[in-house]
């Protein structure tokens, strides 16, 4: 076999400690799992604070990060739901994530908003799921931009 076998892997935070210490690690050949900090925990501005223990000695890819933007819904970075304040989660994680040691990549949830039973939100959500970094009608986001400069940094 070629093929990596991965899972996201359960994580706990201590403090200002995010630890990965899930058994299934030792059977992976990657130490992968998702963060979300920022949107389902912890504001955006205090993630600058966490540091990760991860305790496996595998390259790090984290499956999924982000948070939700309604396409062309404006306000400053503290509004929930706008374009402004997923591009300020977007560079608050990127700054948490790139201090991990083993760092191999990174997967946003995700590219393109996406119908969505479960998203109930009349306002923001409508039954799509809003962290797309493109809307469903093909147009970027400001968050898009902040993720594209961070890959074009790494060249």
């Amino acid at each position: 076999m070629t093929r990596l076998v991965a899972a996201a892997l359960e994580v706990e935070r201590e403090g200002y400690t995010i630890k990965v210490d899930d058994s299934l690690g030792e059977k992976l050949d990657l130490a992968s799992f998702n963060e979300y900090g920022g949107w389902y925990w912890e504001k955006p501005e205090e993630l600058s604070k966490y540091n990760f223990d991860i305790q496996f000695d595998k390259p790090v890819v984290i499956t999924e990060f982000g948070g939700g933007a309604l396409a062309g819904f404006h306000g400053d970075k503290n509004t929930m739901w706008s374009e402004e304040h997923q591009e300020f989660l977007y560079e608050e994680q990127l700054k948490m994530l790139t201090k991990i040691d083993g760092l191999r990549g990174m997967t946003p949830w995700i590219l393109v908003d996406f119908k969505s039973p479960r998203r109930q939100h009349p306002v923001y959500q409508n039954f799509w799921n809003r962290k797309g970094l493109i809307s469903e009608t093909g147009e970027k986001k400001k968050a898009f931009f902040v993720l594209q400069e961070y890959y074009q940094s790494l060249n």
